[in-house]
């Protein structure tokens, strides 16, 4: 099969998934719209070169270049990365600094980050894979420029998946953070 036919079938089966996650907690329409930008040629035609199956096409890309440009145009479109969430700072005059990310957008980045491990590692997946992917530096307090709120609840509820399982941690993602009101 083409590269390209595998990329689409990864990033589909990963959409499927959040989607499934974001239902479950009561958020409809961003599990529908989850990742769309994928699909655009600017994301799904790196994605298809530099496709390998068992990580992010973003990775290689970044290794062959110096630095994903589909990368920097799905972080700038999806509001779910923290990566998105950077404003100048009021504090120090001209320094972008991560501002809190709204709790709902929290809520999906923690469904595609289980979403991805389960991608990625197929059978291997546990509850603590997202946990475990997360502390081995992919977004762990050492190398991630991210709000110490968002920080907070992400830790926090990564910590209960592997601890308590999915369905609690689910739970307490729709009371926490999407129906809290």
């Amino acid at each position: 099969m083409s590269k390209a036919w595998q990329h689409f079938k990864t990033i589909t089966h990963h959409k499927i998934l959040v989607a499934q996650g974001c239902f479950k907690v009561g958020l409809y329409k961003q599990g529908i719209m989850h990742d769309l930008s994928k699909y655009s040629p600017t994301e799904f035609l790196v994605g298809a070169r530099y496709y390998q199956g068992t990580r992010s096409p973003n990775n290689a890309e970044r290794e062959d270049t110096g630095y994903s440009a589909a990368w920097l145009h799905h972080k700038g479109r999806n509001k779910h990365h923290y990566e998105y969430w950077f404003d100048y700072s009021v504090e120090r005059p001209g320094e972008m600094v991560p501002v809190p990310m709204p709790d709902k957008y929290i809520a999906e980045m923690i469904m595609d980050r289980i979403a991805a491990s389960k991608v990625y590692q197929g059978k291997k997946y546990t509850d603590a894979s997202p946990l475990e992917y997360y502390r081995s530096g992919h977004g762990s307090r050492e190398h991630a420029l991210i709000h110490p709120k968002t920080r907070a609840v992400l830790e926090k509820m990564l910590l209960m998946l592997a601890e308590e399982g999915e369905k609690k941690t689910f739970e307490c993602i729709s009371r926490e953070l999407v129906h809290k009101n």
